[in-house]
């Protein structure tokens, strides 16, 4: 446990993508199996304690803090399991023996839901901080430490020397604490084997285009299409059925049930999840309904329908495609359309600009557009390779919009910024019968640098008009620029719009709050 404990904190304080990963590898080679097995296993959020739950642990915190002191800590500190780690009475460390990772598992995992408080507290007891704090992180199934399932599953494939794509493909077959892949790892038994089984393939994917280099393009080599305001998927048909897996391998079945329907077709596809219909595409927003749920109801299915859009084909029948070139795959797609039996799908068009100046031109349509991102660009000649291959596959978004906005309230943020107010939700102004007020439109925490972030905190602290629970109103002075993809309606928000990718593009210091953008002027960008 002390090991998986230093492992969390080596990676909360750790922000480049190699150096997490080079700390889960070191950690990997010197932990024996199980442990390392359920280490990954909560890492990637796929561990579940059903009696240990975040009311348990504030139970705990109630019977051993005072309940005042909890809730300013808490307030400071923003994080239920650091909070009580920080407060739990420290032990006698040097007599203390305490289980290990696989032991606090089995225990967590088989617990009573009526003695799971004594549990608890008895492991927390005669724990240290940092592994207190490992422990309620895995019973509240959050880590935020910045790892992703796709970069454990980099770290496994370079500790082990395997190619990550050997790991990708058999991924969905394993379960914690994952014995059979370390069984193949170690050289115990064979590979598990995805015949007939519905498994995700490593996708490849597209670098951005600098305007540079258009000069060199020659655009008869390049299959063009619109980069639509979707969701990266993979649909996979086999013998064991049809599954629908994300960009990084997820299974997403559950919740598009209507999109895995058995099909007599065998195969798998490279493409897009939309809202809508292929007649009557709608916004990300209304995806977004459908990707913020694990499981769809059939009314919410109803409500927010979604449909496919094929660009690939990677796989048909047991005939690996992936070696052939791009248009010669999409080719065999063309013809293997009338084939494919699945109730809700399409193919990507082909563009045919025929000049740098007709791909720019249509670059800019794509503002006029609005489901419609940008510009997907691949090279014609180019087999299915994973991951981002320099020099094939380019993507050239349109310039974001910008909207300059006021804070209107502040929350801490995770991890390395739990001490830093670092969310930040923003307004626009809007004329009511009190006169002007500003309404939330946008939430933001990404686009400024750590400097900035200590400036933004420092305002927050001295401008807080009022608090509400671990949010902070701040008085409508800073006006930030904020850039964002796109806006729609939505019935979610008190403003009535939402924002697609809000971030912080500039903090307009000099800027009086009663210059930033009207409700209004923002509304006419919603097509």
């Amino acid at each position: 446990m002390k090991n998986f404990a230093d492992l969390l904190e080596a990676l909360i304080f750790s922000p480049r993508r190699s150096v997490k990963i080079a700390h889960l590898v070191r950690w990997i080679n010197q932990t024996p199996f199980p442990d390392k097995g359920w280490g990954l296993a909560a890492l990637i959020g796929e561990l579940d304690f059903p009696h240990v739950k975040a009311g348990v642990i504030r139970q705990l915190a109630a019977e051993t803090s005072d309940s005042q002191l909890f809730e300013y800590s808490y307030d400071f500190v923003g994080d239920l399991a650091e909070t009580v780690a920080l407060l739990w009475p420290t032990q006698d460390e040097a007599e203390t023996e305490i289980p290990s990772l696989s032991e606090t598992v089995e225990m967590l995992q088989h617990v009573a839901q009526k003695e799971a408080k004594a549990l608890l507290g008895n492991l927390l007891d005669r724990m240290t901080v940092s592994q207190r704090w490992a422990v309620l992180k895995m019973a509240t199934g959050g880590m935020r430490v910045g790892l992703s399932a796709r970069m454990a599953r980099l770290a496994i494939a370079e500790a082990y020397q395997r190619d990550i794509a050997e790991i990708e493909e058999i991924w969905p077959l394993l379960e914690p604490p994952y014995d059979a892949l370390f069984q193949w790892l170690d050289g115990h038994q064979e590979r598990p084997s995805a015949q007939g089984r519905a498994v995700f393939r490593p996708m490849m994917l597209a670098h951005p285009l600098e305007e540079d280099m258009l000069d060199n393009l020659a655009i008869q080599d390049w299959q063009i299409e619109w980069k639509w305001d979707g969701a990266r998927i993979q649909l996979v048909s086999a013998e064991q059925g049809v599954k629908l897996f994300s960009r990084s391998g997820d299974d997403m079945s559950l919740a598009f049930p209507e999109l895995v329907q058995k099909m007599n077709w065998r195969g798998v596809l490279d493409g897009e999840i939309l809202a809508g219909t292929p007649q009557k595409i709608d916004s990300f927003n209304r995806l977004q309904h459908r990707l913020n749920r694990k499981k769809a109801s059939a009314k919410l299915q109803q409500s927010h329908p979604v449909f496919l859009r094929f660009y690939d084909i990677l796989f048909s029948g047991d005939a690996d495609l992936r070696e052939l070139p791009l248009y010669k795959r999409r080719a065999s797609l063309d013809e293997q359309q009338p084939f494919i039996d699945h109730p809700f799908f399409d193919l990507s068009a082909l563009l045919e600009p025929k000049s740098a100046e007709d791909l720019s031109q249509l670059r800019e349509e794509c503002r006029n557009q609005d489901l419609i991102e940008g510009l997907m660009i691949k090279n014609k000649g180019t087999s299915y390779q994973a991951g981002r291959v320099k020099g094939n596959w380019f993507k050239w978004k349109r310039d974001p919009l910008v909207a300059d906005l006021v804070m209107m309230y502040a929350q801490r943020g995770h991890g390395k910024r739990s001490s830093f107010y670092s969310d930040f939700s923003f307004g626009a102004w809007k004329q009511t019968d009190k006169g002007e007020e500003l309404v939330p439109v946008a939430k933001a925490y990404s686009g400024f640098t750590d400097e900035e972030l200590r400036k933004l905190d420092k305002f927050v602290r001295e401008h807080t008009t009022n608090r509400f629970g671990p949010v902070r109103e701040v008085e409508p002075l800073l006006v930030v620029e904020l850039a964002f993809d796109s806006i729609h309606h939505s019935n979610r928000h008190k403003s009535g719009v939402a924002m697609r990718f809000p971030r912080v593009h500039a903090i307009r210091w000099d800027k009086p709050a009663e210059e930033a953008d009207r409700l209004e002027s923002l509304a006419e960008w919603i097509s």
